[in-house]
């Protein structure tokens, strides 16, 4: 029997990764346009972690389904971390996504390239219908800040990630790749045991 599981996102398209990276599980994958619901959970969580666990228990005990929620973003060592859990507001309100990586890029413009170390982390919590919470997993993906951006694959800082081991940025890899190496992709198998199991 086909189980529906909730993600908990309006984007179609983190739902179709999402089915995509775990295509041999007999899922009836939902976004939350798909249930009809319109509010959006404030990630108050000052991390990763908590903003996922918020998502899925909150959207879990609204809809009665199993839902999987995700938080990711990007950590630079030479600011500290940051922008960490505000990557999707670093700059503030109202930019694209090229105009938060070019200021990245000017923030860390007279930063050397052995400090420039930079990952892209991903925590995906899993809850009951009851708003419980079932499993976590997190995943990472290592790099450093590109000093230009280059390629037009992916979607927000990715063509300024580079990643050595390719010799390219994440937005130049192909998205067979991507999905091997990325956070959110190894993170989703970190928990493909618990999904199983129900």
């Amino acid at each position: 029997m086909m189980r529906k599981l909730l993600v908990a996102t309006h984007n179609r398209g983190k739902v179709a990764e999402f089915a995509d990276l775990l295509q041999d599980m007999e899922i009836d994958w939902l976004s939350l346009d798909d249930v009809g619901i319109a509010h959006e959970v404030p990630e108050t969580g000052r991390t990763f972690g908590e903003n996922a666990r918020l998502k899925a228990q909150t959207y879990a005990a609204m809809t009665g389904l199993l839902t999987l929620a995700d938080d990711s973003g990007l950590e630079v060592d030479a600011l500290g971390g940051a922008p960490g859990v505000y990557t999707a507001r670093y700059g503030g309100a109202g930019l694209t996504h090229e105009q938060r990586y070019r200021l990245l890029l000017q923030n860390l413009a007279n930063i050397p390239w052995e400090e420039r170390r930079a990952r892209f982390r991903c925590v995906v919590a899993l809850a009951a219908p009851d708003g419980t919470l079932l499993a976590e997993a997190d995943g990472v993906c290592e790099g450093f800040i590109a000093w230009e951006p280059a390629g037009d694959g992916g979607f927000g800082y990715d063509p300024v990630f580079y990643l050595p081991e390719y010799g390219q940025t994440m937005a130049q890899v192909s998205s067979a790749t991507k999905h091997q190496i990325s956070h959110r992709g190894r993170a989703l198998r970190a928990i493909v045991p618990q999904l199983q199991a129900l």
